[in-house]
């Protein structure tokens, strides 16, 4: 029998020096084949080859503990042992033998820890059963002696092992010598020769109990009809002694029965007597339960009725009218000095109300006699202070202006203008601003008649103020008025329209920048003064703003107290709604400032009267505080502002150029009309007039001006025109020529009129291409008819037909150039004549001379090219002679 591979000392060492640094020591290497088939199934031919490997079993010392390891082997391409896998044997969980192996030298090794477990563990093939044997003996003993426990194993009997492993252990003997110096022979296992001592699988008493069970076995095997009737005999033998057994033990049973007997009845006793006790228990529990509840309930009581006397404590104390505060509230004064008192009183009042009602009061309280009483005694102190308040209020508004009206110091008089101050007014009703404010929070209806006193009183103050500060205005500005008739009269009427009116849009100016600041302040004033709930604006900004600051400044103002309003306009697109509060303020300032704007009405007519033209420069005046006021100004400044650019623009657009424009028509019904009309460089002057006081946003109105102007302006020298029409084109062609060379520098920088000029343009151009067609087909009638001729019939037949067709013969065109082209020189200097007869504009002349050459020698040359289609053996005069011609005359 060949030597097996795990005796290969070679192979040992192999395995040593592969592992070698790793710590562990080689127990058992032994050759395998390495296979991932299935036995007895077909499969491909590499999955079933067999490769050589060797599975060497290692441990690792460490202290006490000790760690086992299977490690499979390799070949390299040297045929050097290399480490391929390892395995822990703690992980070891199954060694199965596979039973499709007719030989049985095939086994798998299952590992718990591996990561793919769908995946078939691989198969060790040995050369024979001893070998096989031998590694799976070592790796259980392994097993047992360092992990303490077992794999489960499949597929073999570990009966049979073990006594496999009993007669296949070699015995190596061995001789020592004894003191008298004779040698003793002594039995040695080869397993104790090894540094690791394999443990027997079963115990000495296990190995002989089964040696002797095997033994009888054996025994009986060939005579089978003794061995059963022994057992037999065996059976009734034993059954005999059980029930001898039992005969013998009836004293012991009956003993232990009586004893059992007896312990019931004391258990029932017991249990008697517990449910005695319980029933005690039970009533005792109740009771101390029935003291608990009772204890507890008075306990309860008494917490109850000490909170109930400190809430009735409290509920007097909110009952209760200090006697200071009863007196300023019923027949208090309301001088400046008393007005601390009073407003303490209103804050005590307010606080009490607040108090009595349900949010901050309790509801079980709010229905108690007592509260309802003090609520009402409340309520008509608040109704007698409201009363008392709002009857001062009235009458000390009314008081204040009273003696600002009786006072002329406080307005403008004769040859001095006074600037309206109002911060004596203010600071003075600053000291009631908080009992306005208590008593909104006490009464809001109380307000309306204060706000309807306070606006009629001051209302009075301002429209005298602006009355007073216009007629002064008015009579302080020395200016000579200018003529309203611009473009009609005679030359003369218009020579005084350079005098100096610019005093007069100053004191328009001066007018809003005293004014418009006021009344921006008088209603922000208002609004905060008067408790008015609307929202704040943004700091003021803008031209109109800086002169609003420099007037607040002026008058000593804090702005810090002052409250910008919002336009009703602006709330609506930032809200979508019109808050209650807006609505009822911008009421109030309607009557605040009602009529004043007829002050301002009177200086603009005054304005106009003096210079229409100055409505200009109060327009873009108008606009510029308009804008300027829209982030800051209270909605009836706004308004007033827009009525005044209204007026303004009715003033010069319905008045001022709608009556020129009637003085334009008056035109029309004039006799016959030669040369430049006169409103054509009137018109002129006008425009450069009016660009000298364009200011700001007045752009607009001024081309509409222009535009409605010049519109009629057109439309009337075309009526003019056509009362004479064989002058018609000479009298537009001046008038044309005219506005373009008025105009011309104008046009350059006013759109509005640039747009005019290329229309004067263009109507030039027409009137002259007419007028020279004229004066061309007047002298040379007989040679273009013959050219038109020849045009209209070269539509329908072809060139050579046309010398064959009636009165266009090359007789006939003989005829026609003798007497056309005879005279030529005297023609044209015909033409000149004409063309110079009746243009009473000399400056005109020579460019109507080049157009008019131009036009001939076009129409000429065009001639010349029909002739030279149809009678191309007829001689010509040239286009070359007859430019020649032209040149030198």
């Amino acid at each position: 029998m060949a030597k097996s591979s795990a005796d290969d000392e070679e192979l040992r060492r192999a395995c040593e020096a592969a592992i070698e640094g790793t710590k562990q020591s080689i127990v058992m290497s032994i050759r395998v084949a390495k296979s991932r088939g299935v036995w007895g199934k077909s499969g491909k031919l590499g999955r079933q080859m067999a490769k050589p490997r060797v599975l060497a079993l290692s441990v690792k010392s460490k202290g006490q503990r000790k760690k086992a390891f299977l490690r499979v082997m390799k070949y390299s391409s040297g045929g050097v042992l290399e480490p391929a896998k390892m395995y822990k044997l703690k992980h070891l969980s199954k060694v199965e033998v596979i039973t499709n192996d007719p030989s049985g030298c095939t086994f798998t090794l299952g590992f718990d820890n591996l990561r793919s477990q769908s995946v078939a563990p691989p198969q060790w093939t040995m050369r024979n059963t001893d070998d096989r044997n031998r590694l799976l003996v070592c790796i259980l003993n392994i097993c047992k002696d360092v992990l303490g426990r077992l794999p489960k194993v499949v597929g073999i009997d570990i009966v049979e092992m073990a006594l496999w492993a009993k007669d296949n252990t070699p015995v190596v003997t061995t001789q020592r010598s004894t003191e008298d110096g004779g040698p003793v022979a002594e039995t040695v296992t080869e397993s104790d020769l090894k540094v690791t001592v394999e443990k027997e699988l079963v115990s000495q008493a296990e190995e002989e109990d089964m040696e002797a069970l095997l033994g009888t076995y054996v025994m009986g095997i060939g005579e089978a009809e003794a061995f059963s009737e022994r057992l037999k005999r065996e059976l009734q033998a034993l059954e005999a002694a059980n029930v001898h057994a039992i005969l013998e033990s009836e004293p012991l049973v009956d003993e232990v029965l009586n004893g059992l007997e007896a312990a019931t009845n004391i258990v029932d006793d017991m249990d008697e007597w517990l449910g005695i006790f319980n029933v005690k228990l039970r009533h005792m529990r109740e009771d101390i339960e029935s003291i608990e509840t009772r204890n507890n309930k008075l306990e309860m009581q008494s917490v109850n009725n000490k909170a109930l006397i400190e809430e009735l404590d409290k509920v007097i104390e909110r009952l209760r009218v200090p006697s200071e505060y009863a007196a300023s509230l019923t027949g208090g004064s309301f001088d400046e000095a008393d007005m601390l008192q009073n407003i303490e009183a209103c804050e005590w009042l307010a606080k009490a109300l607040r108090g009595l009602e349900v949010p901050n009061l309790d509801p079980i309280y709010a229905n108690m006699r007592a509260v309802k009483e003090k609520r009402a005694e409340l309520e008509k102190l608040k109704a007698t202070f409201v009363r008392r308040a709002s009857d001062f209020l009235r009458n000390y508004f009314a008081s204040l202006v009273d003696f600002m009206v009786s006072d002329k110091s406080y307005f403008s008089q004769r040859g001095q203008l006074k600037r309206p101050d109002h911060a004596d007014l203010r600071y003075k009703c600053r000291t009631y601003a908080r009992l306005l404010q208590h008593l909104k929070g006490l009464d809001k209806n109380c307000l309306g008649p204060l706000r309807k006193a306070y606006c009629s009183s001051l209302n009075l103050l301002l429209r005298r103020e602006a009355r007073e500060f216009a007629n002064e205005l008015r009579a302080s500005t020395k200016v000579s008025r200018n003529p309203t008739v611009w473009l009609e009269g005679s030359t003369g009427s218009s020579q005084n329209a350079n005098t100096d009116t610019s005093a007069v849009s100053d004191a328009y100016a001066k007018m809003l920048t005293i004014f418009i600041p006021l009344l921006v302040d008088e209603s922000s004033f208002f609004a905060h003064f008067m408790c008015f709930e609307v929202p704040a604006l943004a700091p003021p900004g803008g031209a109109g703003n800086d002169k609003k600051s420099q007037s607040n400044n002026d008058d000593g103002n804090d702005d810090d107290d002052d409250l910008g309003i919002m336009d009703i306009d602006e709330t609506d697109k930032k809200t979508g709604k019109n808050s209650p509060d807006l609505t009822a303020l911008n009421e109030s300032l309607q009557d605040l400032l009602d009529g004043i704007q007829e002050d301002f009405y009177a200086v603009v007519d005054w304005a106009y009267k003096i210079d229409p033209l100055r409505c200009i420069s109060m327009h873009g005046i108008t606009e510029r505080y308009l804008s300027g006021q829209k982030a800051d100004a209270a909605g009836f400044v706004r308004l007033l502002l827009g009525d005044l650019e209204s007026r303004v623009s009715m003033q010069f657009s319905r008045v001022f150029v709608d009556e020129a424009c009637h003085q334009i028509e008056r035109n029309e019904r004039n006799v016959r009309q030669m040369g430049v009309l006169p409103y054509i460089p009137r018109f002129a002057a006008l425009a450069t007039r009016m660009e000298q006081y364009i200011q700001g946003q007045s752009r607009d109105l001024v081309d509409q001006a222009y535009t409605k102007f010049v519109s009629i302006m057109f439309v009337t020298l075309e009526k003019i025109a056509q009362q004479d029409p064989k002058y018609a084109d000479i009298l537009l062609l001046e008038n044309y020529a005219a506005f373009q060379n008025s105009l011309y520098d104008l046009a350059n920088v006013v759109p509005t009129l640039a747009k005019f000029y290329h229309q004067a343009s263009e109507a030039y151009e027409q009137a002259c291409t007419r007028h020279i067609s004229m004066i061309i087909y007047y002298q040379f009638e007989r040679l273009f008819q013959f050219a038109k001729k020849i045009e209209d019939l070269m539509y329908t037949i072809t060139p050579e037909e046309i010398p064959f067709q009636l009165g266009l013969s090359k007789m006939e065109l003989r005829k026609m150039l003798k007497s056309s082209l005879s005279g030529v020189d005297k023609s044209i200097a015909a033409m000149y004549k004409k063309l110079q007869k009746n243009l009473a504009s000399e400056e005109l002349l020579p460019s109507l001379w080049d157009k008019c050459k131009k036009e001939f020698l076009d129409k000429y040359e065009s001639f010349v090219q029909l002739v030279a289609k149809v009678y191309p053996s007829e001689n010509v005069p040239g286009v070359t002679e007859m430019r020649g011609l032209l040149a030198s005359m």
